[in-house]
């Protein structure tokens, strides 16, 4: 699963024709400063920016870009104030004054600045409407650039969000080995195809391992048993079960944690806006279903029927990223919201059909937890902790009781707290009252940083900003896209390509790449189709039919589910090596026809666009 986020990098390139810079144009950094003269942590800010400068010298090229703060005209004033002086010397001069020479700003500032700095008191208009227009400049900059705050600073152009002390500012600008090593990982993290890449190397590599002389310690690396023993008691799996029975469980929590906020505030939570989604999702999941079921009515394989039913929502999202503007926002929505519904149908098939004999006992202790669980939430308990500690109990009964241990990863999530939206402006308040009062404390002897006291009521803050849901979800979301669906991929994917894997499964596979490469286009569109004949939904006029058969196309690229599916229902070594295959070539299939499709029409769509006429295709 995936979101967008907002720009990491300078919108507008240094000009030092219209920039006002200190320090070389050549020198190797460029710091670039969104700023405001209201804005008292810009004030702040300044004495930082100074000891810096002291510190590399002709190194640093220091930029100041205005963001007046929203809904202060004094603020505004002074932009365009300084803005008027057409003398470096004087602008820099006029900036420090109005930066240093009292607490806040204020008319008196302004007026010391404009006569400092020899500002004309008359009313020159042409003079007025530049320096009108250099700040309309820069603040639209500012929102190109995804500046949220003042002080916003770009070292070399990309966003610095760390800490604003002088060391973690200091090793950000020199550009330490940690700190690139860090600006790396945010930047891979922030682009959307990360997710879908990642899951694709594991899967080449896991492919290329079990091809050469390496493949025989390949496998026998993940049929390794690890587990814990106490006494005569022990409990042991395989490497391989651990990754497919625990830690995948961390995945389907966040699939429950993205279900449960798509039905609550997210594209599912009004009927009118999920129908169509909701039915492109069914038809995604039955017609793959049936055509499999035509293919193989019976026999060892026919309970594989659920394996062409599942859609990877990564790799479908990060090729409808790569695509760009040829594919509207409203069609990623689609999809995403379309896949979360698939997501809920394959549990559903999980649960039902894929989980061994049953155990009483152990369901009985589940469903205990589920209840204490229950209790926790009715209780509004927020802590984390607690969940936590019986969702552990809940694997450990879902495991023994027969049912497959990774739905434990959805109950728990169904009751992990939400909370009402929090009242920013209160806590803002209080926590600006903590570290002020703590500001002033600074110099005490034998004090060194806030008190215990101070640091758990920020702490206390911090955690009513953001729900256990959310925080949960954003959280292990990064370490399922990162950590756990890339292992689950390396361990998994793995397979020999040699001419005896198809002998005699070659139904096998058909069923496999005709439900997911066929099924899931028709499904989709047919579903969808007949929810709109059925004024059930409707369709917005944001992306065109064609548009959506090519989200359908990319829809039927299975994968992780698939293959997920796949190790259940096909127990036969030889067998699940053919399905591995079979969901390889159809997604690969689905991938390049989705692409093509969205290719074609989105071109013709801009061509549409752009002449008022419908295009040549």
């Amino acid at each position: 699963m995936s979101g967008a986020t907002a720009s990491h990098w300078l919108d507008r390139p240094v000009d030092s024709q219209r920039d006002h810079t200190l320090g070389p144009a050549g020198a190797p950094i460029t710091l670039v400063e969104y700023g405001s003269y209201a804005c008292p942590y810009c004030r702040a800010a300044n004495a930082r920016i100074e000891a810096v400068r002291d510190k590399l010298g002709d190194r640093l090229r220091y930029v100041f870009r205005h963001r007046p703060v929203t809904g202060s005209e004094l603020a505004r004033r002074a932009a365009e104030l300084v803005e008027r002086i057409d003398d470096p010397e004087r602008f820099w001069a006029a900036h420090i004054l109005l930066m240093t020479r009292s607490e806040t700003l204020t008319e008196d500032d302004l007026a010391a600045a404009a006569r400092e700095a020899g500002v004309p008191g008359g009313t020159d208009e042409a003079v007025a409407q530049r320096a009108v227009a250099h700040v309309d400049a820069d603040v639209a900059s500012s929102r190109a650039s995804g500046v949220m705050i003042t002080p916003t600073f770009f070292i070399n152009s990309r966003r610095y969000d760390g800490p604003w002390d002088e060391a973690s500012f200091s090793d950000a600008i020199v550009g330490t080995l940690g700190h690139r090593f860090r600006a790396a990982a945010v930047d891979f993290a922030g682009w959307a195809p990360s997710a879908g890449v990642l899951l694709l190397l594991s899967t080449v590599l896991a492919v290329l391992l079990m091809n050469t002389a390496m493949a025989g310690g390949f496998e026998a690396f993940w049929k390794q048993y690890v587990g814990l023993s106490f006494g005569d008691a022990a409990f042991r799996m395989s490497l391989l079960h651990w990754i497919n029975d625990g830690l995948l469980t961390i995945f389907f929590l966040v699939v429950g944690l993205e279900i449960k906020r798509e039905f609550t505030v997210g594209h599912l939570a009004g009927l009118r806006e999920a129908a169509l989604p909701i039915a492109a999702a069914i038809g995604g999941m039955a017609v793959p279903a049936l055509f499999y079921a035509l293919i193989i009515p019976s026999g060892p394989w026919a309970h594989g029927w659920g394996v062409p039913m599942a859609t990877d929502t990564a790799f479908a999202i990060a090729l409808i990223v790569m695509l760009g503007p040829r594919v509207p926002v409203e069609l990623r929505i689609f999809l995403t919201a379309a896949a979360i519904v698939d997501d809920i149908g394959a549990i559903g098939v999980v649960a039902v059909f894929y989980s061994g004999e049953l155990h009483l006992v152990y369901l009985a202790g589940a469903a205990a937890t589920v209840v204490a669980l229950a209790c926790l939430n009715r209780g509004r308990i927020y802590s984390v902790t607690p969940y936590a500690l019986l969702g552990i109990v809940l694997w450990a009964c879902v495991h023994a009781s027969g049912l497959h241990a990774t739905l434990a990863g959805v109950l728990l999530a169904l009751f992990i707290p939400t909370r009402p939206p929090a009242n920013l402006n209160a806590l803002m308040v209080q926590a600006n009252t903590i570290v002020a009062a703590e500001a002033k404390r600074a110099g005490e002897v034998l004090r060194s940083g806030p008190s215990a006291p101070a640091l758990q009521a920020l702490d206390a803050i911090h955690d009513r900003i953001e729900s256990p849901a959310d925080r949960l979800l954003r959280h292990a979301g990064a370490r399922s896209s990162y950590l756990v669906l890339p292992l689950f991929a390396f361990a998994n994917a793995g397979v020999t390509i040699r001419t005896d894997v198809f002998d005699g499964r070659e139904p096998l596979m058909l069923a496999i790449i005709v439900g997911l490469m066929l099924g899931k286009p028709i499904g989709f569109i047919a579903f969808s189709v007949l929810a709109v004949w059925l004024k059930l939904a409707a369709k917005p006029a944001d992306y065109s039919w064609g548009q959506l058969a090519g989200a359908g196309a990319l829809a039927g690229i299975g994968f992780t589910m698939s293959l997920f599916i796949a190790g259940q229902a096909f127990p036969a070594e030889a067998d699940f090596a053919a399905a591995k295959i079979a969901v390889f070539a159809a997604s690969i299939l689905s991938a390049v026809i989705g692409c093509v499709i969205l290719w074609r029409v989105g071109r013709s769509a801009a061509e549409e666009l752009a002449t008022g006429e419908p295009a040549k295709t």
